[in-house]
């Protein structure tokens, strides 16, 4: 039974792969469990591959440049596991982080999701919390989304943590088709149609670089903000109202 980590990569995160990589050879599973990385370059060039660990369980492709969400959407075509866990390029999973993840779903087959708590992880090398975090246990259906929209489009849980059955993520299309958030809109769109997991103990350690891709100004630019959240929450409605559930 497989575990497949997805990861979107561009040229100037790549050089962060093998630290990456280093945190998901120290994952220990269940006896059964193994998990295959599938790495999706953004793009063609010839700056990501010299950085892919040199592995059978590693598979990497290109393909042309269409965002993050279009690369880990793509990126299914070779997710042949039972649950897909997002792993972005430049960030890395704390020990233990995927048995965790497995255990909640593995244990609840209501479940469609698990998330964790995220520590940033600083330039020079140590680590913050994120305020506000819930308790460990069930996430109910739209509790993100109501939090979501109560705070700013700032979510309680980390999209970047995602556990999620790989069956589901396909039924909802995968990530969403936009610029930026696109792992937001997904997460929120798990949240309305299926009850998930949060655990408490830290799963990730979340990079903060110049070149990451939510430091950039387009990021914040209002009027496609407002775009991407006003299309992100129609959807979770849609699909909340819809009566469809997991």
């Amino acid at each position: 039974m497989r575990i497949t980590v997805v990861t979107a990569v561009h040229a100037p995160s790549a050089r962060f792969l093998p630290e990456a990589y280093a945190s998901l050879c120290a994952q220990e599973l269940p006896a059964g469990w193994e998990w295959r990385w599938v790495i999706q370059e953004d793009g063609r060039t010839d700056e990501v591959r010299p950085h892919v660990p040199d592995d059978p369980r590693v598979t990497f492709r290109q393909g042309r440049p269409g965002g993050p969400g279009v690369a880990r959407t793509i990126a299914l075509a070779h997710a042949d596991g039972t649950y897909v866990k997002v792993l972005d390029a430049d960030d890395q999973l704390t020990p233990g982080a995927l048995a965790r993840d497995l255990a909640a779903l593995e244990a609840d087959p209501a479940l469609g999701w698990a998330v964790s708590r995220a520590l940033d992880r600083l330039p020079d090398g140590s680590t913050v919390g994120f305020p506000g975090d819930p308790a460990e246990g069930h996430v109910e259906r739209g509790a993100v989304l109501a939090h979501w929209a109560a705070n700013g489009f700032r979510a309680q849980v980390h999209p970047a943590t995602l556990f999620v059955r790989r069956d589901l993520l396909l039924a909802l299309g995968g990530w969403m088709a936009l610029p930026a958030s696109e792992d937001t809109g997904l997460l929120l769109a798990l949240d309305a149609v299926s009850r998930g997991w949060f655990t408490a103990e830290p799963g990730l350690l979340y990079r903060k670089w110049d070149g990451q891709a939510t430091g950039q100004a387009a990021h914040v630019d209002t009027a496609e903000r407002a775009a991407r959240m006003a299309v992100a929450e129609a959807r979770a409605r849609s699909l909340a109202a819809s009566g469809w559930t997991f």
